[in-house]
């Protein structure tokens, strides 16, 4: 077992002296701060970045309003060729831009390769498709005609203008995809605003939409702390943001987009999502479920399952048979092509895992697996397997996003119903049974954005994604994206 070797053009990259990406390229920082970006597999700084000041949020504003105007003039159809110029640039790019992402998350190269970069243009594909299908409809009025005049009415989707998103550390790449191909589909311009801890892929991908016909000010690409998020969301020139993280700071940044002249929010969060197992499924069909559902990504994935229910007479030999599994996880550097479980992405994180081992510990929780730091260089946590105690202890009611699985047992399907919308959050949830009637009866009963049937955290860009209660507002994907993206405007027409 080794690590595949960076491309030279990944080192080349990395060496960088990295700079914002304004107005189609690379502009010095008014700031002499910068941010090290460190790998998290071996705790080095691989590279830095700068850390935007106000100055440089202005000249992104501006060039982002300036290319607003020029681009949401041009054709859809043209639109959705440079979004498809742009998903073959990242396939003919796939292995330098996995690299540099796996490099600075830390995500297995499998997944960087299959997730990060093939999903994304997969979604890019899908966005470009819409981009000559947005419309309006006409609509006859009702008014009354004293002089034989008539009237006609008819609605127009125009583009909201200057786009804020900020993208999350755990799919730095597909999120940031998502967010882009929503905006400049719809004629919009964008700022991303990455995260600190996984800026560099992005500033990657601004060069090759450039490459693909994208023009200056389109896209942006700001890198800095938590306060380059806050003074675009408040700045006057900003029409809308887009937000994809955890819920304490998606409120706070739904408060500063309305405080700031009711800018318009897409807020996708996190929660405590759910998995139901029914008595009839297979024990072995239950553990790769929950693998697939808890620990893809090291459980960094917002729709990914943490609190897991399991019929009291099957719980305990379905978390034997999980502890087995995760024991034989090869666990290695992500580089390495035969690693199956890697670091999570950043120190902080890694720490406020352990702290969440102490409290289950605390509580009197029961460890079936794991429970603690992996003693190695990087940030690396042992899968975990954990039975609660009470439906009111921590891991089963504070979001973890880590590779922490909390099962607690249920005797009736109501019950089970009742303990899967124990929440405040409403994601995601998946229900895992062989009997397809009950679960299309319990499915409407389950209080959440996504809800699978025996799958989990899988995304498909036809299917509209987003939560409920205190996991967000607003939707991805499918056609529900154009609503957050667009202004409907009314006209009416007497003749």
């Amino acid at each position: 077992m080794s690590d595949i070797a960076l491309l030279p053009q990944v080192e080349a990259f990395l060496r960088r002296s990295h700079a914002l990406f304004i107005d189609g390229g690379y502009v010095q920082s008014h700031s002499s701060q910068t941010l090290d970006v460190i790998n998290p597999a071996t705790s080095r700084v691989i590279a830095q970045v700068a850390d935007a000041d106000l100055a440089d949020i202005d000249a992104a504003v501006e060039s982002a309003n300036r290319g607003f105007r020029h681009w949401s003039q041009v054709a859809p159809a043209t639109r959705g060729n440079v979004l498809l110029k742009l998903a073959d640039l990242l396939e003919q790019n796939r292995e330098e831009l996995a690299q540099i992402e796996t490099c600075q998350s830390g995500k297995i190269i499998q997944i960087s390769r299959a997730f990060e970069v093939d999903q994304a243009a997969h979604f890019l594909r899908y966005y470009a498709g819409w981009a000559t299908k947005i419309s309006g409809q006409t609509i006859t009025p009702s008014l009354p005609s004293f002089a034989g005049e008539r009237y006609t009415a008819f609605t127009l989707r125009e583009p909201v203008g200057v786009v804020v998103g900020i993208v999350p550390w755990n799919f730095s790449t597909m999120i940031a995809i998502w967010k882009l191909a929503s905006a400049l589909v719809t004629g919009c311009s964008i700022i991303i605003k990455p995260s600190e801890f996984t800026p560099l892929t992005i500033l990657r991908i601004a060069e090759l939409a450039i490459d693909a016909g994208l023009p200056a000010g389109a896209l942006n690409v700001l890198t800095g702390g938590g306060q380059v998020g806050k003074g675009l969301i408040e700045h006057p020139g900003t029409d809308k943001v887009s937000f994809t993280g955890s819920v304490p700071t998606g409120i706070a940044v739904g408060r500063s987009a309305v405080g700031a002249g009711l800018t318009r929010a897409t807020l996708e969060l996190g929660g405590k999502n759910s998995a139901g197992f029914l008595r009839d499924v297979d024990l072995d069909k239950a553990v790769n479920g929950i693998i697939e559902a808890g620990f893809l990504h090291s459980g960094q994935i917002c729709a990914a399952a943490e609190r897991f229910f399991a019929h009291r007479s099957q719980i305990e030999p379905i978390m034997k048979k999980l502890a087995q599994r995760l024991s034989q996880l090869n666990i290695g550097s992500p580089l390495d092509e035969h690693t199956e479980f890697g670091p999570v992405t950043n120190r902080q994180h890694q720490l406020k895992l352990e702290g969440f081992f102490a409290t289950a510990r605390a509580e009197n929780n029961t460890i079936i697996h794991g429970g603690h730091l992996i003693d190695r260089p990087g940030c690396y946590v042992e899968p975990t397997v954990i039975l609660a105690n009470s439906v009111n202890d921590t891991l089963l009611n504070e979001e973890t996003f880590g590779p922490i699985a909390t099962f607690f047992p249920y005797d009736t399907e109501d019950e089970l119903l009742e303990l899967m919308n124990n929440t405040p959050y409403g994601l995601s949830a998946s229900l895992w049974t062989n009997d397809l009637s009950k679960a299309l009866r319990m499915v409407p009963a389950i209080n959440a954005g996504t809800v699978w049937v025996n799958m989990h955290t899988m995304l498909d860009p036809a299917v509209p994604f987003g939560g409920v209660k205190s996991s967000g507002i607003g939707r991805e994907f499918g056609s529900a994206f154009i609503d957050d993206y667009t202004e409907l405007k009314s006209v009416m027409i007497r003749y």
